[in-house]
Parts: C-alpha cells; structure tokens; sequence
C-alpha cells in the first residue's frame, strides 16, 4: 500500500498501486464521484 494525498479534497489515503507522477489520485469517496460511467446497451 502506497500513502497519497487525495487530488480532490486533501485528504490522506492508501492506494494499492504506485501512483504515476502527474496523474491525480482520489480517495474512496472523490473516486466514486469521478469515476466514469459506464453505459449499458
């Protein structure tokens, strides 16, 4: 588990990858709300 810094709203979180520089990383809550939708046919 890696320690970041939530791009959205500044708080501390673990995530189980090695974030990519200059990419943001969320939170559990801020993730649900930019993670993309997905379309059902």
């Amino acid at each position: 588990m890696h320690d970041v810094t939530c791009s959205d709203c500044g708080q501390q979180t673990q995530v189980p990858f090695k974030p990519t520089e200059g990419r943001p990383v969320y939170c559990r809550e801020c993730y649900q709300k930019h993670k993309p939708k997905r379309d059902r046919y």
